[in-house]
């Protein structure tokens, strides 16, 4: 069996991992919790990172924050893992799949493009599916294999038919666009940090926002809502 990934256990992890333990926040909330979160957001560009529990968790959370309800629709391409549509099924959505360009594996914006012009109609800032009337409400670009599209078309296409953009960038960490982070274009970009990732917590993963309200809203939904919602999320 060739595995898909080996994780790279040949540094500090050891002290941190004791370290951590010292201190006794081993869970949710700590100084390394948040040391990781800033130092994602940094790295990809973005003004906050806030943990989750795994990415599919930041997917769902993402979505939650984006304003995906129940029987809504969200664009995700064909060639991603399985936890991008679940995490869209979390929400009482449904995927709307996009076939990937040949060369890129990436979202083929031709083909989003035809689907969006020949098969939704556009209503008071809402694109509908022309076949059950049902809203599009968001759109999810998996940046597969370290690669990305064309995202300032993307972000064009997305901005006509009032589509909030969500990245999964799990695969596209480090990379870029036009010197633009994986991650940065959208409301939200997302990463994982499972055993088979660019890096690894064994677990986790992190939101990225430049949306300092709802950076706290999803700090707040991810810290179990502990603390009082209108000192929390009530901002303008």
């Amino acid at each position: 069996m060739i595995p898909l990934s080996i994780p790279n256990i040949s540094g500090n992890e050891w002290t941190y991992v004791k370290d951590c333990l010292d201190t006794g926040w081993i869970s949710s909330v700590g100084s390394y919790v948040t040391q990781f979160e800033n130092m994602v957001a940094e790295f990809v560009g973005a003004k906050y990172g806030v943990a989750a529990m795994n990415g599919t968790a930041a997917l769902h959370i993402a979505q939650e924050l984006a304003g995906v309800r129940q029987r809504d629709y969200v664009i995700t391409p064909d060639i991603t893992f399985i936890a991008t549509a679940n995490a869209i099924k979390y929400t009482g959505a449904d995927p709307i799949f996009i076939d990937v360009d040949k060369d890129t594996w990436q979202m083929d914006l031709d083909i989003l493009e035809e689907f969006l012009e020949t098969q939704t109609y556009y209503f008071k800032d809402h694109t509908y599916l022309k076949s059950d009337k049902r809203c599009i409400s968001a759109i999810m670009p998996v940046h597969v294999l370290g690669n990305m599209c064309d995202m300032e078309r993307l972000m064009a296409i997305a901005k006509k038919y009032c589509l909030v953009v969500i990245e999964d960038s799990t695969e596209a960490l480090g990379s870029s666009y036009k010197n633009k982070g994986a991650g940065t274009f959208g409301t939200f970009g997302t990463f994982s940090f499972n055993g088979n990732k660019i890096i690894s917590t064994g677990g986790g993963g992190v939101i990225v926002t430049d949306d300092e309200n709802l950076a706290k809203k999803a700090k707040h939904i991810t810290t179990q809502a502990k603390t009082d919602p209108l000192n929390t999320i009530m901002m303008k």
